[in-house]
């Protein structure tokens, strides 16, 4: 178990890369279970002091989406739940870093595409909720 209170917690919001142990760096025991185990602990406390900001957060802001491809070693820390009605989280098992907001290819895999369509769908949602308080476009 990790449990040398110097190792920060982001090492929990990188990439795991393994070196060999016949490399030039000496040998050192890694048990990825662990690991996970450690940042578990580590991130439940953390995530205590979070959770309430959230909630405050969620009165005083609308329509934001936060997209997430859990690919991206940053979705760790990134927002995966709903917070509120329109702060919403779209995530996808795939997805890296921004790749739904780089312009569309006609390569882009099935789960790309629909990920937009979630996007546009909800965004049009707050558009036309606007429109119809607002007395537009009737």
């Amino acid at each position: 178990m990790l449990t040398n209170p110097k190792i920060n917690p982001n090492r929990c919001r990188v990439e795991m890369a393994g070196i060999s142990n016949d490399s030039m760096f000496p040998a050192n025991q890694f048990d990825l279970n662990d690991h996970i185990e450690w940042c578990r602990n580590s991130m439940a406390s953390l995530l205590g002091l979070i959770g309430p900001l959230l909630t405050l957060e969620a009165m005083f802001a609308s329509n934001i989406i936060f997209s997430n491809g859990l690919r991206d070693p940053y979705s760790s820390g990134g927002v995966l739940e709903n917070i509120s009605d329109t702060v919403v989280a779209v995530h996808t098992k795939n997805g890296s870093h921004c790749l739904d907001i780089v312009g569309a290819n006609t390569t882009d895999p099935d789960w790309l595409v629909n990920q937009r369509k979630v996007e546009v769908k909800i965004i049009k949602g707050w558009l036309d909720k606007y429109y119809a308080s607002a007395g537009i476009f009737k």
